[in-house]
């Protein structure tokens, strides 16, 4: 049910760096043509630091590692493409949908392929209300026991982030830092809140998940890269768009997988647009980080 895309084949295959990258960001997280224009940026940075991008998403029932601009562009104008994530797939596969991956499906789809690196703008986790809602993103999980190093901004910021570190500690995922002590909040570089450790270079941060590897630790490594200071936003400004719009999503009775794309896209309303462009200044310089990493875990994880 897996078909990947030549060029990423083939740099699998002579061992060079591949960066996954998800299509819920295109077809669930901005407005076309941006969302295109985005997921083409994104495939950019990757190439520019020497890496092979893999973007990946689902169509008429079969994964595509590494899709094409073509492909892309189906996706960004498509009506009615299904989020999935893990507990989807094999409904998406064996009725032969179009289906955009989250976080979870993408890492399930990578490691299936062969890819060590995953790129996405934040990941998802425990959401606000969840001791009475048990409203807990498949990610989480995921993260405990998919052999994929996930490179974000941290969290959603629409998410309870201290709960989502118990939950991560719990599960024995390792929460890291890209040149931070300080868990990144999406939008924000900083949360108040402390990762597990700081790292503070491609090379050790590829030593480390080579040790991870080597060990026989089954699970995901997440490392939390800030958004540039030049493109967060001021945080009383977000985090009232954020009360805004969960006040907004519990009148409207939204529940599950629908909350974070209607959260998404309300505080893109809220505040001017601002929030997205953000969103697409966090994701790219994800893939400049996730990019440097995969190469020099590529130059290592044979030795």
């Amino acid at each position: 049910m897996i078909k990947i895309n030549p060029e990423v084949k083939k740099a699998l295959e002579e061992g060079r760096a591949v960066v996954a990258l998800e299509s819920t960001i295109i077809s669930h997280g901005m407005p076309y043509p941006k969302n295109v224009k985005t997921a083409f940026e994104a495939e950019d940075v990757v190439r520019s630091h020497g890496a092979v991008p893999a973007t990946i998403g689902i169509i008429d029932g079969v994964a595509i590692v590494g899709m094409t601009h073509e492909e892309i562009e189906q996706f960004g104008k498509r009506e009615g493409i299904l989020k999935v994530s893990r507990r989807d797939l094999p409904v998406v596969f064996a009725k032969k949908l179009w289906g955009a991956t989250t976080v979870s499906a993408t890492m399930i789809l990578a490691h299936q392929a062969g890819i060590e690196v995953f790129v996405t703008g934040g990941i998802g986790g425990v959401h606000r209300g969840a001791q009475e809602t048990m409203d807990i993103s498949a990610d989480l999980q995921e993260l405990a026991k998919t052999n994929v190093t996930v490179v974000c901004a941290g969290a959603k910021a629409i998410l309870d982030l201290p709960l989502t570190l118990e939950y991560l500690e719990t599960m024995g995922v390792p929460v890291l830092g890209y040149k931070t002590e300080d868990l990144p909040a999406f939008y924000t570089s900083k949360s108040g809140l402390k990762v597990d450790y700081r790292v503070d270079s491609p090379e050790e941060m590829a030593r480390i998940i080579k040790e991870k590897r080597d060990s026989g630790l089954v699970g995901g490594i997440l490392l939390t890269n800030p958004i540039p200071e030049e493109f967060a936003m001021d945080k009383e400004v977000i985090d009232k768009a954020i009360e805004t719009a969960i006040r907004r999503m519990d009148r409207l009775g939204i529940k599950g997988k629908d909350c974070t794309p209607f959260l998404l896209k309300t505080i893109v309303e809220l505040t001017g647009g601002e929030s997205l462009e953000s969103n697409i200044r966090l994701v790219c310089n994800n893939a400049a980080v996730g990019s440097e990493v995969a190469k020099e875990y590529a130059k290592i994880k044979n030795l």
